[in-house]
Protein backbone atom coordinates (compact mmCIF):
# COMPACT_ATOMS: atom_id res chain seq x y z
CA UNK A 1 0.00 0.00 0.00
CA UNK A 2 2.78 2.42 1.27
CA UNK A 3 4.56 1.67 -2.39
CA UNK A 4 1.34 2.66 -4.05
CA UNK A 5 0.42 6.01 -2.33
CA UNK A 6 4.54 6.83 -3.22
CA UNK A 7 4.14 6.45 -7.12
CA UNK A 8 0.07 8.03 -6.97
CA UNK A 9 1.12 11.16 -5.16
CA UNK A 10 3.71 12.16 -7.39
CA UNK A 11 1.45 12.09 -10.63
CA UNK A 12 -1.55 13.69 -8.47
CA UNK A 13 0.80 16.96 -7.67
CA UNK A 14 1.60 16.56 -11.36
CA UNK A 15 -1.39 17.32 -12.48
CA UNK A 16 -2.58 19.52 -10.37
CA UNK A 17 0.16 21.84 -11.58
CA UNK A 18 -0.42 21.41 -15.00
CA UNK A 19 -3.80 22.41 -13.88
CA UNK A 20 -3.54 25.14 -12.46
CA UNK A 21 -0.93 26.36 -15.40
CA UNK A 22 -3.86 26.00 -17.98
CA UNK A 23 -6.41 27.83 -15.89
CA UNK A 24 -4.18 30.42 -14.38
CA UNK A 25 -4.97 29.03 -11.23
CA UNK A 26 -2.07 27.81 -9.37
CA UNK A 27 -3.35 26.27 -5.92
CA UNK A 28 -2.65 28.75 -2.92
CA UNK A 29 -0.04 25.98 -1.04
CA UNK A 30 2.33 25.79 -3.99
CA UNK A 31 2.45 29.46 -4.63
CA UNK A 32 3.27 30.67 -0.96
CA UNK A 33 5.56 28.04 -0.31
CA UNK A 34 7.09 29.32 -4.23
CA UNK A 35 7.29 32.95 -2.84
CA UNK A 36 8.69 31.56 0.72
CA UNK A 37 11.34 29.70 -1.31
CA UNK A 38 12.60 32.91 -3.71
CA UNK A 39 12.90 35.09 -0.28
CA UNK A 40 14.90 32.58 1.33
CA UNK A 41 17.17 31.56 -1.61
CA UNK A 42 17.69 35.37 -2.09
CA UNK A 43 18.54 35.90 1.87
CA UNK A 44 20.87 32.71 1.62
CA UNK A 45 22.71 34.64 -1.50
CA UNK A 46 23.06 37.79 0.79
CA UNK A 47 21.17 39.36 -2.12
CA UNK A 48 18.19 41.96 -1.44
CA UNK A 49 14.90 40.49 -3.23
CA UNK A 50 13.67 42.39 -5.90
CA UNK A 51 11.32 45.15 -5.30
CA UNK A 52 8.81 42.96 -7.18
CA UNK A 53 8.58 39.33 -5.10
CA UNK A 54 5.13 38.54 -5.12
CA UNK A 55 3.04 36.94 -2.38
CA UNK A 56 0.64 34.40 -2.86
CA UNK A 57 -0.58 33.95 -6.53
CA UNK A 58 0.86 37.84 -6.71
CA UNK A 59 -1.05 38.60 -3.55
CA UNK A 60 -4.14 38.96 -5.76
CA UNK A 61 -7.60 38.68 -4.09
CA UNK A 62 -10.08 35.71 -4.63
CA UNK A 63 -11.42 34.85 -7.71
CA UNK A 64 -13.98 37.38 -8.00
CA UNK A 65 -11.76 40.21 -7.10
CA UNK A 66 -8.16 39.62 -9.02
CA UNK A 67 -5.60 42.36 -9.21
CA UNK A 68 -4.58 40.71 -12.42
CA UNK A 69 -1.57 42.66 -13.92
CA UNK A 70 -3.33 46.01 -13.31
CA UNK A 71 -0.32 47.91 -11.99
CA UNK A 72 -1.09 49.15 -8.30
CA UNK A 73 -2.91 52.96 -8.42
CA UNK A 74 -1.48 52.99 -4.14
CA UNK A 75 1.41 51.63 -2.59
CA UNK A 76 2.22 51.33 1.19
CA UNK A 77 5.51 50.85 2.30
CA UNK A 78 5.69 49.34 5.89
CA UNK A 79 8.54 48.13 8.30
CA UNK A 80 8.31 45.14 10.88
CA UNK A 81 9.75 46.61 14.21
CA UNK A 82 8.90 47.46 18.25
CA UNK A 83 6.23 50.54 19.05
CA UNK A 84 6.01 50.89 22.59
CA UNK A 85 7.77 47.40 23.33
CA UNK A 86 5.44 46.07 21.56
CA UNK A 87 5.50 44.28 17.32
CA UNK A 88 4.27 46.73 15.06
CA UNK A 89 4.09 47.62 11.54
CA UNK A 90 5.81 50.81 11.24
CA UNK A 91 4.84 53.30 8.36
CA UNK A 92 7.93 54.04 5.69
CA UNK A 93 5.53 56.46 3.96
CA UNK A 94 6.29 60.45 3.53
CA UNK A 95 2.75 61.32 5.14
CA UNK A 96 2.77 58.89 8.03
CA UNK A 97 6.60 58.31 8.87
CA UNK A 98 7.14 56.49 11.40
CA UNK A 99 3.77 55.75 12.83
CA UNK A 100 2.96 52.19 13.98
CA UNK A 101 0.08 50.00 12.65
CA UNK A 102 -0.92 53.23 10.41
CA UNK A 103 -4.13 53.05 8.82
CA UNK A 104 -4.43 52.01 5.16
CA UNK A 105 -6.77 54.26 3.06
CA UNK A 106 -7.63 53.58 -0.06
CA UNK A 107 -10.70 54.23 -2.38
CA UNK A 108 -13.37 51.25 -4.24
CA UNK A 109 -11.66 49.51 -6.64
CA UNK A 110 -8.09 50.73 -6.09
CA UNK A 111 -5.14 48.41 -6.97
CA UNK A 112 -3.34 48.17 -3.43
CA UNK A 113 0.06 47.36 -2.61
CA UNK A 114 1.71 46.88 0.27
CA UNK A 115 5.42 46.13 0.67
CA UNK A 116 6.39 44.70 4.10
CA UNK A 117 10.32 45.33 4.84
CA UNK A 118 11.81 42.99 7.64
CA UNK A 119 13.26 45.65 10.10
CA UNK A 120 14.16 43.44 13.34
CA UNK A 121 15.70 40.04 11.71
CA UNK A 122 12.66 38.34 13.16
CA UNK A 123 10.36 35.91 10.69
CA UNK A 124 7.00 38.25 9.62
CA UNK A 125 4.34 38.34 7.09
CA UNK A 126 1.74 40.45 6.10
CA UNK A 127 -2.07 39.54 5.27
CA UNK A 128 -5.49 40.77 4.49
CA UNK A 129 -7.62 37.86 4.92
CA UNK A 130 -10.66 40.15 3.46
CA UNK A 131 -9.60 40.12 0.24
CA UNK A 132 -7.48 37.16 0.18
CA UNK A 133 -4.26 38.46 0.41
CA UNK A 134 -0.78 36.88 2.33
CA UNK A 135 2.65 37.72 1.29
CA UNK A 136 5.54 34.93 1.78
CA UNK A 137 7.38 35.37 5.29
CA UNK A 138 10.15 37.80 5.36
CA UNK A 139 13.06 36.41 7.61
CA UNK A 140 16.42 38.67 7.34
CA UNK A 141 16.83 41.95 7.55
CA UNK A 142 16.31 44.03 4.78
CA UNK A 143 14.36 41.29 3.25
CA UNK A 144 11.14 42.64 1.52
CA UNK A 145 7.90 41.07 0.24
CA UNK A 146 5.03 42.78 -1.46
CA UNK A 147 1.01 42.26 -2.05
CA UNK A 148 -1.23 43.04 -4.33
CA UNK A 149 -5.01 43.21 -4.63
CA UNK A 150 -8.25 44.81 -5.79
CA UNK A 151 -9.97 46.74 -2.90
CA UNK A 152 -13.64 45.76 -4.44
CA UNK A 153 -15.48 46.25 -1.43
CA UNK A 154 -15.88 49.29 1.09
CA UNK A 155 -15.37 48.87 4.96
CA UNK A 156 -12.89 48.39 7.62
CA UNK A 157 -10.66 45.30 7.26
CA UNK A 158 -7.84 44.32 9.65
CA UNK A 159 -4.12 43.45 8.19
CA UNK A 160 -1.82 41.62 10.59
CA UNK A 161 1.36 39.21 10.89
CA UNK A 162 -0.51 35.71 10.77
CA UNK A 163 2.77 33.91 12.30
CA UNK A 164 1.26 32.56 15.71
CA UNK A 165 1.34 35.29 18.33
CA UNK A 166 2.18 38.02 16.44
CA UNK A 167 -1.03 39.48 15.82
CA UNK A 168 -1.77 39.37 19.47
CA UNK A 169 1.56 41.14 20.24
CA UNK A 170 0.72 44.16 18.19
CA UNK A 171 1.14 43.57 14.52
CA UNK A 172 -2.88 44.43 12.98
CA UNK A 173 -3.68 47.74 11.20
CA UNK A 174 -6.56 49.13 9.33
CA UNK A 175 -7.37 48.82 5.95
CA UNK A 176 -10.30 51.67 5.23
CA UNK A 177 -11.56 50.86 1.80
CA UNK A 178 -13.84 53.95 0.74
CA UNK A 179 -15.51 56.48 3.44
CA UNK A 180 -18.00 53.67 5.68
CA UNK A 181 -19.70 55.02 8.75
CA UNK A 182 -17.80 53.20 10.90
CA UNK A 183 -14.30 54.41 10.01
CA UNK A 184 -13.97 56.43 13.14
CA UNK A 185 -12.98 53.68 16.44
CA UNK A 186 -16.26 53.65 18.47
CA UNK A 187 -15.35 53.94 21.81
CA UNK A 188 -17.54 51.90 24.27
CA UNK A 189 -17.29 52.84 27.99
CA UNK A 190 -15.14 51.04 30.63
CA UNK A 191 -16.99 48.16 32.66
CA UNK A 192 -13.65 47.45 34.48
CA UNK A 193 -13.43 47.03 37.99
CA UNK A 194 -10.14 48.09 39.19
CA UNK A 195 -8.00 46.09 41.48
CA UNK A 196 -7.79 48.53 44.01
CA UNK A 197 -11.16 48.51 44.35
CA UNK A 198 -12.23 46.68 47.98
CA UNK A 199 -12.95 47.70 51.10
CA UNK A 200 -10.14 47.83 54.00
CA UNK A 201 -10.08 45.00 56.73
CA UNK A 202 -12.57 44.42 59.08
CA UNK A 203 -11.08 45.23 62.10
CA UNK A 204 -13.45 44.10 64.17
CA UNK A 205 -13.31 41.35 67.20
CA UNK A 206 -17.33 40.52 67.32
CA UNK A 207 -19.85 39.76 64.90
CA UNK A 208 -22.70 42.15 63.84
CA UNK A 209 -25.52 42.54 61.38
CA UNK A 210 -24.17 43.90 57.75
CA UNK A 211 -26.52 45.18 54.93
CA UNK A 212 -25.62 43.99 51.36
CA UNK A 213 -27.17 45.43 48.65
CA UNK A 214 -26.72 44.50 44.66
CA UNK A 215 -28.36 45.70 41.94
CA UNK A 216 -27.88 43.84 38.59
CA UNK A 217 -27.67 46.02 35.40
CA UNK A 218 -26.99 44.80 31.84
CA UNK A 219 -24.66 47.70 30.43
CA UNK A 220 -22.44 48.38 27.20
CA UNK A 221 -18.95 48.26 27.80
CA UNK A 222 -15.27 48.06 26.25
CA UNK A 223 -14.50 44.71 25.45
CA UNK A 224 -11.31 45.28 23.22
CA UNK A 225 -9.83 48.42 21.32
CA UNK A 226 -12.68 49.20 18.99
CA UNK A 227 -15.43 46.08 19.93
CA UNK A 228 -18.07 46.48 22.70
CA UNK A 229 -20.69 43.36 24.27
CA UNK A 230 -23.37 43.56 26.34
CA UNK A 231 -22.38 42.80 30.20
CA UNK A 232 -24.76 41.35 32.80
CA UNK A 233 -23.20 43.02 35.80
CA UNK A 234 -23.61 43.64 39.68
CA UNK A 235 -23.03 47.71 40.11
CA UNK A 236 -22.42 48.26 36.92
CA UNK A 237 -18.56 46.48 36.77
CA UNK A 238 -17.10 43.56 36.41
CA UNK A 239 -16.63 41.84 38.71
CA UNK A 240 -18.56 42.82 41.06
CA UNK A 241 -18.14 44.87 44.11
CA UNK A 242 -15.73 42.58 46.60
CA UNK A 243 -17.76 42.30 49.74
CA UNK A 244 -15.60 41.58 52.74
CA UNK A 245 -17.25 40.75 56.31
CA UNK A 246 -15.88 38.48 59.64
CA UNK A 247 -17.04 35.15 60.06
CA UNK A 248 -20.42 34.98 62.43
CA UNK A 249 -21.67 37.73 60.75
CA UNK A 250 -25.54 38.21 59.77
CA UNK A 251 -25.74 39.25 56.20
CA UNK A 252 -29.02 41.21 55.37
CA UNK A 253 -28.78 40.88 51.46
CA UNK A 254 -30.90 43.09 48.90
CA UNK A 255 -31.14 42.67 45.67
CA UNK A 256 -32.25 44.91 42.95
CA UNK A 257 -32.59 44.22 39.25
CA UNK A 258 -32.85 47.36 37.06
CA UNK A 259 -35.71 48.39 35.19
CA UNK A 260 -33.76 48.41 32.18
CA UNK A 261 -32.74 45.04 32.46
CA UNK A 262 -34.06 42.32 29.88
CA UNK A 263 -33.62 39.12 31.99
CA UNK A 264 -34.26 37.97 35.36
CA UNK A 265 -31.44 37.96 37.87
CA UNK A 266 -30.43 36.42 40.97
CA UNK A 267 -27.34 35.70 43.60
CA UNK A 268 -25.59 32.76 44.91
CA UNK A 269 -22.70 32.96 47.36
CA UNK A 270 -20.96 30.28 47.86
CA UNK A 271 -20.13 31.64 51.63
CA UNK A 272 -23.78 30.85 52.02
CA UNK A 273 -25.17 27.62 53.93
CA UNK A 274 -28.55 26.99 52.55
CA UNK A 275 -30.25 26.49 49.45
CA UNK A 276 -29.18 27.76 46.29
CA UNK A 277 -26.51 30.25 48.32
CA UNK A 278 -29.61 32.22 48.12
CA UNK A 279 -30.68 31.80 44.03
CA UNK A 280 -33.70 29.87 45.50
CA UNK A 281 -34.58 33.35 47.35
CA UNK A 282 -33.41 36.11 45.36
CA UNK A 283 -34.83 35.34 41.41
CA UNK A 284 -35.31 39.19 40.95
CA UNK A 285 -37.75 40.53 37.80
CA UNK A 286 -36.52 43.66 35.99
CA UNK A 287 -37.66 47.12 37.85
CA UNK A 288 -37.95 44.44 41.32
CA UNK A 289 -36.25 43.23 44.36
CA UNK A 290 -35.74 40.60 46.48
CA UNK A 291 -34.17 40.28 49.92
CA UNK A 292 -33.19 37.34 52.17
CA UNK A 293 -30.63 36.55 55.09
CA UNK A 294 -27.70 34.27 55.95
CA UNK A 295 -24.89 34.22 58.48
CA UNK A 296 -21.29 33.51 57.56
CA UNK A 297 -20.34 30.27 59.35
CA UNK A 298 -17.03 29.55 57.21
CA UNK A 299 -14.15 31.97 57.22
CA UNK A 300 -12.56 31.95 53.53
CA UNK A 301 -13.09 33.76 50.49
CA UNK A 302 -15.71 32.65 48.35
CA UNK A 303 -17.13 33.45 44.34
CA UNK A 304 -20.62 34.92 44.12
CA UNK A 305 -22.33 34.70 40.88
CA UNK A 306 -25.76 34.92 39.19
CA UNK A 307 -27.96 31.35 39.33
CA UNK A 308 -30.51 31.77 36.65
CA UNK A 309 -31.01 29.86 34.29
CA UNK A 310 -29.09 29.58 31.81
CA UNK A 311 -26.56 29.75 34.84
CA UNK A 312 -23.30 29.60 32.77
CA UNK A 313 -24.88 32.62 30.06
CA UNK A 314 -25.21 34.79 33.09
CA UNK A 315 -21.60 33.91 34.47
CA UNK A 316 -20.43 34.24 30.75
CA UNK A 317 -21.79 38.37 31.02
CA UNK A 318 -20.18 38.91 33.75
CA UNK A 319 -22.25 38.31 37.02
CA UNK A 320 -19.68 37.06 39.81
CA UNK A 321 -17.52 38.62 42.13
CA UNK A 322 -15.61 37.56 45.44
CA UNK A 323 -17.04 38.07 49.12
CA UNK A 324 -14.29 37.98 51.75
CA UNK A 325 -15.35 36.83 55.35
CA UNK A 326 -12.22 36.85 57.52
CA UNK A 327 -11.43 34.76 60.33
CA UNK A 328 -11.34 35.87 63.64
CA UNK A 329 -8.59 37.81 64.55
CA UNK A 330 -8.64 39.00 60.55
CA UNK A 331 -5.88 38.64 57.84
CA UNK A 332 -2.20 39.44 58.78
CA UNK A 333 -1.58 43.22 57.74
CA UNK A 334 0.15 43.72 54.11
CA UNK A 335 0.91 46.79 52.45
CA UNK A 336 -1.56 46.11 49.43
CA UNK A 337 -4.22 44.18 48.54
CA UNK A 338 -5.40 43.86 44.94
CA UNK A 339 -8.70 42.12 43.63
CA UNK A 340 -8.60 40.31 40.34
CA UNK A 341 -10.88 38.04 38.72
CA UNK A 342 -10.74 35.68 35.89
CA UNK A 343 -13.50 34.80 33.41
CA UNK A 344 -14.19 33.88 29.47
CA UNK A 345 -15.86 35.48 26.64
CA UNK A 346 -18.05 33.67 23.76
CA UNK A 347 -18.87 36.17 21.07
CA UNK A 348 -20.31 34.89 17.85
CA UNK A 349 -17.64 37.28 15.87
CA UNK A 350 -14.28 36.49 15.71
CA UNK A 351 -11.32 37.30 18.32
CA UNK A 352 -10.66 41.32 17.59
CA UNK A 353 -13.45 42.22 15.06
CA UNK A 354 -14.53 45.66 15.64
CA UNK A 355 -17.85 46.84 16.71
CA UNK A 356 -20.53 45.51 18.55
CA UNK A 357 -20.15 41.90 19.45
CA UNK A 358 -23.00 39.42 20.57
CA UNK A 359 -23.17 36.51 22.61
CA UNK A 360 -22.47 32.62 21.04
CA UNK A 361 -24.29 30.00 22.63
CA UNK A 362 -22.84 27.30 20.78
CA UNK A 363 -19.26 28.20 21.78
CA UNK A 364 -20.83 28.42 25.43
CA UNK A 365 -21.43 25.24 25.39
CA UNK A 366 -18.42 23.96 22.98
CA UNK A 367 -16.34 25.53 25.65
CA UNK A 368 -14.32 27.46 23.18
CA UNK A 369 -14.42 31.20 24.61
CA UNK A 370 -12.82 33.88 22.20
CA UNK A 371 -11.74 36.29 25.23
CA UNK A 372 -10.46 35.16 27.89
CA UNK A 373 -9.98 38.21 30.47
CA UNK A 374 -9.00 39.96 33.90
CA UNK A 375 -11.35 41.84 35.09
CA UNK A 376 -14.30 42.28 32.33
CA UNK A 377 -11.56 42.96 29.25
CA UNK A 378 -8.60 42.81 27.27
CA UNK A 379 -6.66 45.19 28.60
CA UNK A 380 -8.19 46.15 31.91
CA UNK A 381 -5.01 45.24 33.95
CA UNK A 382 -2.68 46.55 31.59
CA UNK A 383 -3.94 50.00 30.08
CA UNK A 384 -6.52 50.93 32.11
CA UNK A 385 -5.65 49.26 35.72
CA UNK A 386 -2.31 47.86 36.14
CA UNK A 387 -1.83 47.01 39.68
CA UNK A 388 0.70 49.68 41.51
CA UNK A 389 3.13 48.92 44.11
CA UNK A 390 6.77 49.61 45.24
CA UNK A 391 9.97 47.95 46.21
CA UNK A 392 10.03 46.58 49.55
CA UNK A 393 6.06 46.37 50.10
CA UNK A 394 4.27 43.04 50.67
CA UNK A 395 1.30 42.51 48.40
CA UNK A 396 -1.61 40.38 48.91
CA UNK A 397 -4.07 39.37 45.86
CA UNK A 398 -7.62 38.19 46.12
CA UNK A 399 -7.86 36.07 43.23
CA UNK A 400 -11.16 33.92 41.86
CA UNK A 401 -12.32 32.38 39.01
CA UNK A 402 -15.67 32.91 38.23
CA UNK A 403 -15.22 30.83 34.51
CA UNK A 404 -17.72 29.50 33.93
CA UNK A 405 -15.69 26.49 31.96
CA UNK A 406 -11.83 27.00 32.42
CA UNK A 407 -9.53 26.37 35.41
CA UNK A 408 -6.95 28.80 36.03
CA UNK A 409 -3.07 27.97 36.63
CA UNK A 410 -2.37 31.73 38.01
CA UNK A 411 1.08 32.95 37.90
CA UNK A 412 2.98 36.31 38.28
CA UNK A 413 5.54 36.23 35.88
CA UNK A 414 9.05 37.23 37.36
CA UNK A 415 8.00 36.33 41.16
CA UNK A 416 7.12 33.65 43.26
CA UNK A 417 4.13 33.94 46.07
CA UNK A 418 5.73 33.48 49.64
CA UNK A 419 2.36 32.51 50.76
CA UNK A 420 -0.63 30.72 48.94
CA UNK A 421 -3.74 29.83 51.13
CA UNK A 422 -4.40 27.40 48.60
CA UNK A 423 -8.13 26.64 47.51
CA UNK A 424 -8.78 30.04 49.47
CA UNK A 425 -8.70 28.16 53.01
CA UNK A 426 -7.87 30.54 55.58
CA UNK A 427 -7.80 28.81 58.79
CA UNK A 428 -4.88 26.06 57.12
CA UNK A 429 -1.29 26.61 56.90
CA UNK A 430 -0.72 28.51 54.25
CA UNK A 431 1.82 26.82 51.20
CA UNK A 432 4.76 28.42 50.87
CA UNK A 433 7.40 29.21 48.09
CA UNK A 434 4.74 28.48 45.50
CA UNK A 435 5.08 29.26 41.66
CA UNK A 436 1.90 28.63 40.18
CA UNK A 437 -1.28 27.83 41.99
CA UNK A 438 -4.22 25.95 40.55
CA UNK A 439 -7.78 27.76 40.71
CA UNK A 440 -10.92 26.18 40.26
CA UNK A 441 -13.67 27.87 38.21
CA UNK A 442 -15.89 28.92 40.86
CA UNK A 443 -12.84 28.83 43.37
CA UNK A 444 -10.39 31.38 44.49
CA UNK A 445 -7.08 31.57 46.27
CA UNK A 446 -4.91 34.75 48.43
CA UNK A 447 -1.47 34.82 47.05
CA UNK A 448 1.26 37.46 49.36
CA UNK A 449 4.94 37.63 47.95
CA UNK A 450 7.08 40.90 48.91
CA UNK A 451 8.60 43.05 45.86
CA UNK A 452 12.20 43.30 45.56
CA UNK A 453 13.23 44.33 42.33
CA UNK A 454 11.62 47.45 40.44
CA UNK A 455 10.21 46.29 37.17
CA UNK A 456 6.70 45.26 35.28
CA UNK A 457 5.65 41.51 36.42
CA UNK A 458 2.89 39.97 33.95
CA UNK A 459 -0.08 37.99 35.67
CA UNK A 460 -1.25 35.35 33.77
CA UNK A 461 -2.73 31.81 33.27
CA UNK A 462 0.51 29.88 32.85
CA UNK A 463 -2.51 27.90 29.88
CA UNK A 464 -0.09 30.90 27.75
CA UNK A 465 -2.41 30.42 24.86
CA UNK A 466 -4.90 32.58 26.86
CA UNK A 467 -2.48 35.40 26.63
CA UNK A 468 -3.38 35.20 23.18
CA UNK A 469 -7.00 36.03 23.90
CA UNK A 470 -6.42 39.05 26.17
CA UNK A 471 -5.58 37.27 29.37
CA UNK A 472 -2.82 39.59 30.90
CA UNK A 473 -2.34 41.82 33.69
CA UNK A 474 0.69 43.97 34.57
CA UNK A 475 1.60 44.60 38.20
CA UNK A 476 4.27 47.33 38.11
CA UNK A 477 6.70 48.25 41.20
CA UNK A 478 8.90 50.83 41.33
CA UNK A 479 11.83 51.47 43.22
CA UNK A 480 15.83 51.25 43.49
CA UNK A 481 17.57 48.35 41.80
CA UNK A 482 18.63 45.39 43.11
CA UNK A 483 21.59 44.42 41.69
CA UNK A 484 22.63 41.65 44.30
CA UNK A 485 19.39 39.92 43.45
CA UNK A 486 18.71 40.77 39.82
CA UNK A 487 21.20 42.46 37.10
CA UNK A 488 20.70 42.35 33.17
CA UNK A 489 20.65 44.92 30.22
CA UNK A 490 17.29 45.55 29.57
CA UNK A 491 16.07 43.91 25.70
CA UNK A 492 13.34 45.26 24.44
CA UNK A 493 10.38 43.01 23.22
CA UNK A 494 10.00 40.35 25.83
CA UNK A 495 6.39 42.91 27.30
CA UNK A 496 7.60 43.13 30.57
Amino acid sequence: MRKNIGKTLPRVLVLLLIAGMLTGCVPQAFAWGEARVEAQTQAERGSKPAANLAAPAQAQSSSTNQAGSAEPTVTFRLQTGLAYERMAFISLDEASQGVANPDLKVKVGDVVEIILVNGDGVQHNVAVPDFNAKSGDVIQKEEEVRIVFTADTEGIFPYYCDIPGHRQAGMEGRLIVGEPAEAQIVEFPSVARSPDDLPRPIGRSSPEQVSVVLETVEVEGRLADGSGYTYWTFGGKVPGPFIRVRVGDTLNVTLKNSSTSTMVHSVDFHAATGPGGGAVASQTQPGGETHFTFKALNPGLFVYHCATPMVAHHIANGMYGLILVEPEGGLPPVDREFYVMQGEIYTAEPLNQRGNTTFSLQKLMDETPEYVVFNSAVGALTEEHPLQANVGETVRIFFGVGGPNLTSSFHVIGEIFDRVYDQASLTAQPLTDVQTTLVPTGGATVVEFTLQVPGRYILVDHSLSRMERGLAGYLVAEGPDAPEIFSGEHTPGSGH
